[in-house]
Parts: structure tokens; sequence; C-alpha cells
């Protein structure tokens, strides 16, 4: 079983995909984002945590959302969850919780259906 990635490996790969797919080079990203090359470079190596306010300007700067990154790295994160556990991992769910009389036979799980 390979080594869990952290959150900062799944971050700096969402942003290395997008730029790609936009045909951005990092330098020009660093140039729109006013994030050095360099540090740049070590978001997308994995190497170094983006603070919330460089995610910001590095998605600004490629017109993603942060929670269109935090959806995709989440995905990202559960693949390798099950490919790390032979496919056993389970479906991430939402519980909704009532707070009045409903009896637990007529609770209602919701998959994340995204």
């Amino acid at each position: 079983m390979s080594q869990p990635s952290l959150l900062r490996d799944h971050i700096g790969a969402a942003l290395r995909r997008a730029r790609i797919e936009q045909g951005q080079t990092l330098r020009q990203l660093s140039r729109r984002s006013s994030v050095s090359l360099g540090y740049l470079s070590e978001i997308e190596r994995g190497q170094k945590e983006a603070s919330s306010e460089l995610l910001a300007s590095i998605c600004g700067a490629l017109a993603l959302s942060i929670p269109n990154l935090l959806l995709e790295v989440s995905r990202s994160m559960h693949r390798q969850l099950i490919e790390n556990h032979g496919g056993l991992a389970a479906r991430p769910t939402l519980a909704i919780v009532a707070l009045d009389n409903t009896r637990a036979q007529d609770a209602v799980n919701i998959e994340d259906a995204a």
C-alpha cells in the first residue's frame, strides 16, 4: 500500500492540470497571479502549502473557482484512497440528522452525486 499524499500534493496537481489545460506557462501564471515563479512551482509540485490568499490569486488567474478546485482535490484524494485500499473505501455520504421525531428507518442518506 502506498503512502497517502498530502493535501498540498493534490492541490498542486489540480492547479498544474488547470494551467496546462489552459495552455498557460508557469511564467504566465506567475505574472497573472502575482505569485513568484519559484513559489508557484513549489506549490504545483506539492512542496509548499498555498495560503488562502495565494490560492485565491492563483485561481483568479486561472478563472477557476476555489470551490471547484477543492471539489477536484476531494475527488482526487478519494480516488487515491480507493486505489490504496483495493477499491474498498466507502463512498462519501452526507447524513441528514432530523431534530424531530423521525424514526431511524425513515431517515435517508444522500450520496454525493458529484
